[in-house]
């Protein structure tokens, strides 16, 4: 499986997630820089989290401008998966490539911690290696994952399967206390019409293995290896 990391300005999950890849793969993963016109042949394209453009103007705004961004939206449209982490997720909103957007936490300040997410969309690349409702956890650090969409498009999400995990407790259960940002539905991660395009604000990188506390998040990275090879 060949891999394309897309490299920001302000990007600092980057490294985290070539890391996770490799480990995964065994093989290298391309780092693309933002200012490139093309993504090379791959099979998957991960924009990563961190502070594209220093989240000036509004989080993934200017990112999703960037040149590189018309090839990857070019790649996505005509199929290659692409998972979109933290402030990827900003990006793939900012582009179009997924509905919605990320605003500022309810607290108005940065959340950095371990979450449980429980696993509602198991028939895509990224989850395919997680059992249905399944609970995992998975750290959070961000100031604008408040996802936001109008009711149709919620229920739309919900009637089509598209919610792909969401913020809960221990025991699976969603909840006002459960929700670490203030996101609507406890909303923590969405796909496309065709569940190729995934974005979530929790990083797996950050916990795929136990050095790190844990392995919750490693499976993410074994659905994409099960599931592009």
């Amino acid at each position: 499986m060949n891999a394309a990391v897309i490299v920001f300005p302000g990007s600092n999950c980057d490294r985290d997630v070539k890391v996770a890849l490799e480990a995964v793969t065994g093989r290298p993963a391309a780092m693309v820089w933002h200012g490139e016109a093309k993504v090379p042949d791959s099979d998957l394209i991960v924009l990563p989290g961190g502070f594209a453009y220093g989240d000036y103007l509004r989080t993934g705004a200017m990112a999703a401008h960037s040149p590189i961004m018309r090839d990857v939206v070019a790649k996505a449209k005509a199929g290659t998966p692409v998972l979109g982490i933290c402030n990827g997720f900003q990006v793939l909103c900012e582009a179009g490539l997924l509905p919605g957007v990320l605003m500022r936490n309810a607290s108005l300040k940065f959340v950095c911690k371990d979450v449980y997410l429980r696993v509602e969309q198991t028939a895509t690349p990224f989850t395919c290696r997680y059992r249905e409702r399944e609970v995992i956890r998975i750290p959070v650090a961000h100031g604008d994952g408040n996802y936001f969409a109008d009711p149709a498009t919620l229920d739309e999400l919900e009637a089509e399967g598209r919610v792909v995990f969401r913020y809960v407790d221990a025991d699976g259960e969603a909840s006002a206390q459960s929700n670490p940002n203030g996101a609507q539905r406890n909303i923590a991660g969405i796909c496309d019409h065709n569940r190729r395009i995934v974005g979530m604000m929790p990083h797996p990188e950050r916990l795929f293995e136990p050095l790190l506390g844990g392995c919750d998040g490693r499976r993410l990275f074994e659905s994409l290896l099960a599931s592009l090879n």
